[in-house]
């Protein structure tokens, strides 16, 4: 990264935060201080750690194995760069998302969902292997050695842009779809890259209002992927509360076990982050999730997104 992409990376994220300290928003997360440990943590651990070691060692594995090829698409037009970073490391990250909500890689991508508040605070909230073991940045890490490294920081911009903007607390989209004269813009949008619409439906706490589908709507940056490979679901509407039903009647998980697991494991009464666990709505038999269910909505804090748009 050179001193530019940083001042802009950092410009991204001061914006979004200060739009949402202005609507005041932060006021009804409640977030823990497990929850911000975790945040804060896993934040410094992918830029500071993951991201680096990954790139450091690709960069090792391609000069061992194509050492003639260092740099060998640097000449390639910009448009060719921006569609082999779409597709190795967005599309790439699409399945990995989507994979992620199986039995055998949920515990890495739970604590994404744990949160029971959207904010760009959220955005880089998961378990530290889950990065680790990430496709699309081991991927990017290729392509910068084959020559793609000032393509990449260009993309990253708009990246970060975008998957900020989908995890925001405040909806920016909503306009697009109340003012008349912007639904043909909204349309093409909504279709094209994550909004927190599209987004935040993807965090639901349940999908029993019409609105959320925490099992579609993987795209991390574009969205068209769902239409593409038909995980898409789109309301214009905003789910009233997010997060995962299990933390509700059993109490939060620790932000290290989260964040560490399976170094760590959870003492929880039922937990899918010890050997052998499972996702809670795959645990439990229809009537005893349905009664679970009751008490996790009935203990549920009241509309920490607000209503809907």
């Amino acid at each position: 990264m050179n001193l530019m992409q940083n001042l802009v990376l950092v410009a991204i994220i001061l914006g979004f935060a200060l739009v949402e300290i202005g609507s005041h928003k932060y006021k009804e997360f409640k977030a823990t201080k497990d929850d911000t440990k975790l945040e804060l943590f896993m934040f410094v651990a992918l830029v500071a750690i993951s991201q680096p070691v990954i790139f450091g060692v690709a960069g090792l594995l391609c000069g061992w194995l194509i050492p003639t090829q260092r740099g060998a698409w640097a000449d390639l037009p910009w448009w060719a760069m921006g569609l082999i970073l779409l597709v190795a490391d967005d599309m790439t990250q699409y399945w990995w998302h989507r994979i992620s909500h199986s039995p055998m890689l949920w515990p890495l991508h739970r604590a994404h969902h744990t949160a029971h508040y959207m904010s760009i605070r959220i955005t880089y909230r998961n378990n530290f292997f889950y990065y680790m073991m990430m496709p699309g940045i081991w991927a990017a890490g290729v392509l910068v050695y084959l020559g793609l490294g000032n393509a990449y920081l260009v993309y990253v911009v708009f990246k970060l842009a975008i998957i900020m903007g989908a995890h925001s607390a405040v909806p920016w989209d909503a306009p697009f779809y109340r003012i008349k004269a912007l639904r043909p813009l909204a349309w093409v949008l909504e279709r094209t890259i994550s909004t927190p619409a599209t987004h935040w439906a993807h965090h639901a706490l349940t999908n029993e209002d019409g609105i959320g589908h925490y099992k579609g709507n993987f795209g991390n940056m574009l969205f068209i992927w769902d239409l593409i490979f038909c995980s898409a679901k789109i309301t214009r509407q905003y789910p009233p509360k997010v997060g995962l039903q299990d933390d509700l009647v059993f109490g939060k998980e620790r932000w290290f076990v989260e964040m560490f697991y399976p170094v760590f494991h959870s003492k929880r009464e039922h937990s899918a982050l010890v050997p052998g666990g499972r996702a809670y709505a795959e645990a439990e038999t229809d009537s005893d999730h349905a009664v679970a269910h009751d008490e996790a909505m009935a203990r549920a804090p009241l509309d920490p997104l607000g209503s809907k748009t």
